[in-house]
């Protein structure tokens, strides 16, 4: 059994589990909580594993719960950490402290939320500015929670994000299902794809994400 404890007008809904656990819901489909909370820190570990020496520029395509944020910023070589999230009061319920660890992280003075579309960001002449570009928008491109992102993960949007890595810098896409098509779109876009499978373990069950990871070719 579960309660809100923060509803948006459209859909957009923090739970509370009667054990705690906080859930976030949006358009009715389940998105994350903070239960098992491994492989939103695994999108941002995974790119910094192979980034180089600092100092870093990340942009984060949403912000979620702040898992992922905040395993950007326990990277000490980690400059700037962009993240775009398009709702409004999500950022209000971290702000607030409807979502206790939300505070605190966003006081980072590293961090910059900006309110909006990720894809905002990626516009023509923003020029190369991050060494890693994460997203984490939906479900993935089979799990869409907003139908408009879907030519995120397509090739033409996968190119806005090339635009804006550095050389060397790294893309890393979350994926709550396998999909031979993102892996199709960021080869083609960055010459290569890992495709690396998560296992979780979510309310009893065994489970599995999934991440994708290009990179932009280095300098010479």
């Amino acid at each position: 059994m579960a309660r809100d404890v923060a509803r948006t007008r459209d859909d957009l809904a923090l739970r509370v589990r009667e054990d705690g656990t906080l859930e976030l819901r949006a358009n009715g489909l389940f998105v994350m909580d903070t239960a098992e909370t491994s492989t939103e820190r695994a999108l941002a570990t995974a790119a910094l594993a192979q980034a180089g020496p600092g100092p870093l520029t990340v942009l984060v395509g949403g912000l979620g719960l702040g898992f992922t944020a905040a395993a950007v910023l326990d990277d000490d070589r980690v400059e700037r950490c962009v993240v775009a999230e398009l709702e409004p009061r999500l950022v209000a319920w971290l702000r607030d402290g409807t979502v206790p660890h939300g505070p605190a992280l966003l006081d980072d003075p590293r961090l910059e939320v900006v309110v909006g579309d990720v894809a905002d960001l990626l516009s023509p002449g923003t020029g190369p500015s991050y060494d890693l570009v994460l997203l984490d928008v939906d479900n993935g491109p089979d799990n869409l929670v907003h139908n408009a992102n879907a030519a995120l993960y397509a090739v033409d949007g996968l190119r806005k994000v090339r635009q804006v890595l550095r050389p060397g810098g790294r893309l890393v896409v979350w994926s709550a299902d396998r999909s031979s098509a993102l892996a199709a779109a960021v080869t083609a876009v960055l010459g290569r794809c890992e495709e690396i499978e998560l296992p979780v373990r979510l309310q009893g069950r065994d489970e599995a994400y999934w991440l994708y990871e290009g990179a932009v070719a280095s300098q010479p």
